[in-house]
């Protein structure tokens, strides 16, 4: 082992009896040894034991001892001798732990590395801080869960991760909805920046996830409705919203003079706006389920006012609709399945179009419970209804779901009302 350029500089160490006394390679367990002690913040004291040794490492720390160390299979050395020998020798006056550092360098203590990195880190975190409310507490839990460790690895590589993942979230949900590249390519690196495995995807994905409320899932079809969620698109035409009666452009007048469902696409949509014109009644239902429209259409035909399905999740184009209308000055009435799922969808569209519950409130629950028989429970975690907290509640009691078609007659007459 050779001596550290650098213990040249160091005038009380001589550099070349101490790479003769320490510097053997056969000692180099020792001094490793020794460094770990001291990266640890441990003192130099004790022994240090190496088990089955060589017969050169036998030999050197006899020399270096100036005995024979005590038989076994094992060899144990004390460091408290080895740090009286390099003083009293006059080889290192400052004993073993200036010697360690002329033959192997600066020993900087772990906890000085851990809590330098734990600063980098929090420097790599910093742009989360800037965030808007709506997205803290999903910039806390990422903090801690590691997501973007895995991720990035370093903090060096989580840094640039990091901001860019906030400039793309600050820019979400995207209005109008636009292909997912083109996005990447106008807020972030490129066209590609937010291909499909890159560790950018997946954390603008997670947080976008949060913002939207798109709930947990897998697969690629999920994963492309979550982006949609926030108005980032595979295409404009695969994003549909299912609509009775709606009027405002000749196949959508003809489809409701027929008193037939029609099919919108975002395409249609962004391309000339508006597409569907605001009802004479300034009122617009909304439901889950394409059964609710395709009940009313049978029931009412061209009679039935104005009614627009999301088929689940709110696609991009049935919030591009939504949003429209409400812009607009038209009414929204929303209904939903009484779950979990279906207020969490509630809540999500909430948050880019207002709506007012049409037959959703705790008291509808309540009195829907009553009327089902063998309603299947409640799963999945609870979740909030700002719209009515006590729906929330109610939930959490009865512990049933009931489905929109379970309520079909109820709705049915509300929107027959209208119809007459």
């Amino acid at each position: 082992m050779e001596v550290n350029p650098a213990a040249e500089d160091q005038a009380d160490i001589d550099a070349r009896r101490l790479g003769r006394l320490l510097g053997d390679p056969a000692l180099a367990w020792l001094v490793d040894r020794a460094r770990q002690r001291m990266e640890r913040g441990r003192p130099l004291t004790g022994s240090v034991t190496l088990s089955d040794p060589g017969e050169s490492q036998r030999h050197a720390a006899e020399r270096l001892l100036g005995r024979a160390p005590r038989a076994g299979g094992s060899l144990s050395v004390r460091l408290d001798t080895v740090d009286a020998i390099l003083r009293r020798s006059g080889v290192s006056p400052d004993g073993l732990g200036a010697a360690v550092v002329a033959l192997t360098g600066p020993v900087t203590p772990r906890s000085e590395i851990r809590n330098r990195e734990e600063r980098a880190w929090e420097e790599a975190y910093a742009p989360l801080g800037t965030l808007d409310a709506e997205l803290a507490h999903w910039a806390e839990r990422i903090r801690g869960d590691g997501l973007v460790r895995r991720l990035a690895r370093t903090p060096e590589a989580a840094g640039p991760l990091v901001k860019a993942a906030v400039r793309a979230l600050r820019a979400l949900p995207a209005s109008p909805p636009t292909s997912r590249a083109t996005f990447a390519a106008q807020n972030l690196s490129g066209a590609h920046a937010l291909d499909e495995g890159t560790p950018l995807a997946t954390l603008v994905l997670s947080g976008l996830r949060s913002l939207t409320g798109f709930p947990d899932g897998a697969g690629a079809q999920w994963r492309r409705e979550a982006w949609a969620s926030a108005g980032l698109l595979k295409d404009d035409l695969s994003s549909t919203v299912l609509t009775l009666n709606l009027r405002g452009t000749p196949s959508l007048d003809w489809m409701a003079d027929a008193g037939e469902p029609a099919v919108l696409t975002l395409r249609s949509l962004t391309r000339r706006t508006p597409v569907a014109a605001v009802p004479a009644t300034g009122t617009v239902h909304v439901c889950e389920n394409p059964a609710v429209l395709s009940a009313a259409a049978d029931a009412f035909g061209p009679k039935c006012p104005p009614l627009v399905c999301l088929q689940g999740q709110p696609s991009a184009a049935a919030i591009t609709l939504l949003r429209d209308l409400s812009a607009r000055g038209a009414g929204l009435l929303l209904h939903g399945d009484f779950d979990w799922g279906g207020v969490r969808i509630a809540t999500a569209l909430r948050r880019g179009v207002p709506w007012r519950p049409w037959r959703y409130t705790a008291a509808h629950y309540r009195e829907a419970v009553t009327g089902v028989a063998e309603a299947p429970d409640l799963t999945g975690p609870p979740a909030a209804t700002p719209w009515d907290p006590d729906l929330a509640v109610a939930l959490a009691e009865c512990g049933v779901r009931v489905e929109e078609e379970a309520v079909l007659d109820d709705l049915l007459a509300d929107l027959g009302r209208g119809a007459r």
